[in-house]
């Protein structure tokens, strides 16, 4: 438990220092460089998906040479190196390095995280485990955001380039107590030996049907949920300011944290496809909400259950892929996922920011509820409970 805890506590203050930027990109990119909805799209789907590459080849070389701790510590370590080139960014193309840097961080560290975090769980409670996880993930993405807000409204003109600049320079301090965490962190030892295997794709037709039906799944789902950044965009569309906006961030990552812990308990208990169908439903009239939300009180209402739709699916489905998975490909399949996910994004950020540029800000939203809408189907319909026993 001990473990999960300090796992959880790693990714805390990763996320306090993330999330302390992550929230003023967009607004920074528009207010300072005069970017559209469709560029903050393309920076956005470009850092992730060309990140995302990374994460199979990441899950890949754990499961080969079995040294999770270092990996993950690389990657997170790319965090320190991501608020730098914020600071020295002065252009639209200065921030999507920046972007790309982050996100290639990402890619390294999440599968042998995640790896780590299943190793680490008590039999029959991997829900609970990465609920666990995500809750002080999601807790520090809240803090991170909490801190920006404040000092973006202490500053007192939150469009002014140097008052974002200091906000990343302080970001860089959680980055630094994130790395020190690691020395309380111990690895599970196993066979170290270097096995001469094939690579993991030419393999996948021995996989389970079921994983590979849910990573079609989740790329076809993934088309419709474009970056956070356009919720944020949205949110400025219809009269908050930009402090504003970054509370409402707030409030949907303080959701999150505190209901991810029941979300991963309740799959443990009724299987993962209840969450995931019901998850994917609860996006699909989230998004439905966000096009046509017309008052304020009714987008704040909506980053609540944005929320609660992240509880319920982050860590149930990596709950999920490391029970189906071959031991194995533990790391590669949890990789993959990630993969899958990143890759999408590129056009679904795209398909965003351009349908919202020629045909307005609703039309994004209402096509990712479809999307959603379609995901959950074919999940409740072809989907097996997967009940742990």
């Amino acid at each position: 438990m001990w473990n999960i805890i300090f796992l959880g506590m790693v990714s805390f203050f990763a996320d306090i220092s993330s999330e302390m930027v992550y929230p003023i990109i967009p607004l920074y990119l528009t207010s300072a460089f005069g970017a559209t909805p469709a560029l903050v799209g393309i920076i956005e789907g470009i850092a992730e998906s060309l990140a995302s590459l990374l994460k199979v080849f990441s899950g890949y070389i754990t499961d080969k040479y079995r040294h999770k701790k270092a990996v993950a510590f690389t990657g997170y370590a790319a965090g320190l190196v991501y608020k730098a080139a914020l600071i020295m960014a002065g252009s639209w193309m200065g921030i999507l390095g920046a972007r790309m840097i982050d996100r290639i961080g990402k890619g390294i560290r999440t599968a042998p995280r995640d790896v780590m975090v299943c190793e680490s769980a008590e039999k029959g409670r991997t829900g609970q485990a990465y609920g666990i996880h995500k809750a002080l993930d999601m807790a520090g993405s809240a803090l991170g955001i909490l801190f920006s807000y404040l000092l973006l409204r202490n500053a007192g003109a939150a469009g002014n380039s140097s008052d974002y600049k200091r906000i990343f320079l302080l970001a860089c301090i959680p980055a630094v107590l994130s790395l020190l965490m690691f020395f309380l962190i111990r690895e599970k030892k196993t066979e170290c030996a270097v096995k001469e295997r094939e690579p993991f794709w030419k393999n996948m037709r021995k996989l389970d049907g079921q994983l590979k039906l849910y990573l079609l799944v989740a790329f076809l789902f993934t088309l419709g949920n474009s970056s956070n950044t356009f919720l944020l965009l949205r949110a400025r569309s219809v009269g908050f300011d930009d402090t504003s906006v970054i509370l409402l961030y707030f409030a949907y990552n303080m959701t999150a944290s505190l209901l991810a812990i029941p979300a991963g308990k309740r799959s443990d208990q009724v299987g993962r496809k209840r969450l995931l169908v019901a998850g994917y439903a609860v996006f699909a009239v989230v998004y439905m909400g966000f096009a046509f939300a017309w008052s304020r009180p009714l987008m704040a209402a909506l980053f609540v259950l944005y929320g609660l739709y992240t509880a319920m699916i982050a860590g149930v489905e990596r709950a999920y892929i490391s029970e189906i998975a071959p031991a194995e490909l533990k790391g590669t399949m949890l990789g993959l996922h990630s993969t899958v996910v990143g890759i999408a994004l590129l056009p679904a950020s795209m398909i965003a920011g351009f349908l919202w540029d020629l045909f307005g800000a609703w039309v994004p939203f209402v096509f990712g509820s479809c999307m959603a809408l379609a995901a959950a189907l074919i999940l409740f319909f072809f989907m097996k409970n997967g009940k742990t026993e």
